[in-house]
Formats: structure tokens, sequence, C-alpha cells
């Protein structure tokens, strides 16, 4: 997601995404992810009120610009196996860890 930043601070990045993942665990998907740029901490914020979990950070190829960027992804499991992982950035990528206090 993306706003304006006239729109940032008003809780609508939240209510949208309560929104959406109450429509996605009503269609039965078992989970999803969200990631963010670690420079932007607030997003990280919205995905841990929807009642997301960090689970590991990774760098990546940012497009269009071809800089590395560190990302945190965020994990939301709806069918109860709260121990799954959605590893494939983790796989990817040669720069990977799990920060302590995210």
């Amino acid at each position: 997601y993306a706003l304006r930043k006239e729109f940032w601070h008003r809780g609508i990045a939240t209510e949208a995404g309560k929104a959406v993942t109450k429509r996605l665990a009503n269609l039965g998907i078992p989970y999803i992810t969200a990631t963010h740029d670690i420079k932007n901490p607030r997003s990280g914020e919205v995905m841990k009120k929807l009642g997301m979990t960090y689970r590991y950070t990774y760098e990546e190829q940012w497009q269009p610009k071809n800089i590395p960027v560190l990302f945190r992804l965020y994990q939301l499991n709806f069918d109860g196996q709260s121990e799954r992982v959605f590893r494939t950035y983790w796989d990817r990528s040669s720069v990977r860890f799990v920060e302590k206090e995210v």
C-alpha cells in the first residue's frame, strides 16, 4: 500500500488492512505475508496492528532504482499453523537474518 503524505497517521492503512485480512481469512486463504523497507518502520507497526508477526529480514535489489534494500517480512497464518514461515525471500537472499528487537 501507499498513501500520499497528507493522509499519513490517520489509521487509514490499518483500517483498510483489517478489512482485507478479514476478507482473506473468510475466503480460506491459509496465510498472508507483507514486507516493508526497514527505513519505514511505521509500515511494520501497521502490520503488527493487523496481527502479523515479524519473521525475518532480507536484502533485495530494489527496482527501478537498482539499489540494495533491507526488507522485513511479516506473516499472518489464518489456518492455525503458527510455526509456518514463508521462506522464498529467505532462501533466495544471501543477506538474511532475524532481528531480536523488532
